[in-house]
């Protein structure tokens, strides 16, 4: 059974940081792609970041780019979200999800319906 775990949201000022962890288990993982998403309260879920497991590629919403940066530690099964200059906007519950590679083009994994697997979320307050 898949599971995504993730950890590391809370309450930070405006301009401050955090590191956003998703812990992944039960599969492989190497042929998936992971994304990060988030849900402001009375908004639909939007695309935040995704990358390959193997790291070959990465890609960002506009408005994050320059400010966020997902990595991984294949070792720990781990994807990461550090997050820099936050600002209130970012105010939301970052999910993370994966979805199986396939031959698309990487603008595919910005789309939900490209993810099989979500975390249950953890909830990132931006203070002004």
């Amino acid at each position: 059974q898949v599971q995504l775990v993730e950890s590391g949201g809370g309450l930070v000022q405006a301009g401050g940081s955090l590191r956003l962890s998703c812990t992944a288990s039960g599969r492989t993982f190497s042929s998936y792609a992971m994304g990060w998403f988030r849900q402001a309260p009375g908004k639909e879920r939007e695309f935040v970041a995704a990358s390959s497991w193997s790291g070959g590629w990465t890609y960002y919403t506009d408005s994050v780019k320059g400010r966020f940066t997902i990595s991984r530690d294949n070792a720990k099964n781990t994807v990461y979200l550090e997050m820099n200059s936050l600002k209130p906007e970012d105010t939301a519950v970052y999910y993370c999800a994966s979805a199986p590679l396939r031959s698309y083009a990487i603008s595919t994994y910005s789309r939900e319906t490209a993810y099989t697997d979500w975390g249950q979320g953890t909830q990132v307050t931006v203070s002004s």
